[in-house]
């Protein structure tokens, strides 16, 4: 819901996300390769499992990336009216007690 409070041209870290799972990708295929030949197959498992978890945000945000930018309401549409309070139903408690 747009609200008037967000900055007209705000935009999404995509990239900045892509370069961080980058980095995680090495970091967790790195100790998944060096705990696999140290013969500890526990802490090789957890990387490895690690490893998908980034593949999967990897490619979730190459997704988001490929779709490029969404319809956003330019500047001459006005904000929408922020949803202040729900009104109390008949016969219900009162706020507060």
């Amino acid at each position: 819901m747009r609200t008037g409070s967000e900055p007209v041209t705000a935009r999404s870290a995509l990239r900045m996300r892509f370069w961080l799972t980058v980095w995680g990708l090495l970091w967790t295929s790195a100790g998944t390769v060096a705990f696999a030949l140290s013969d500890h197959p526990g802490w090789a498992a957890l990387c490895g499992a690690l490893l998908l978890i980034v593949l999967v945000d990897m490619a979730v945000v190459l997704h988001h990336i490929h779709q490029g930018p969404h319809f956003q309401p330019g500047p001459d549409i006005p904000p929408y009216e922020p949803v202040r309070s729900r009104p109390r139903p008949p016969g219900g408690p009162r706020p507060g007690g």
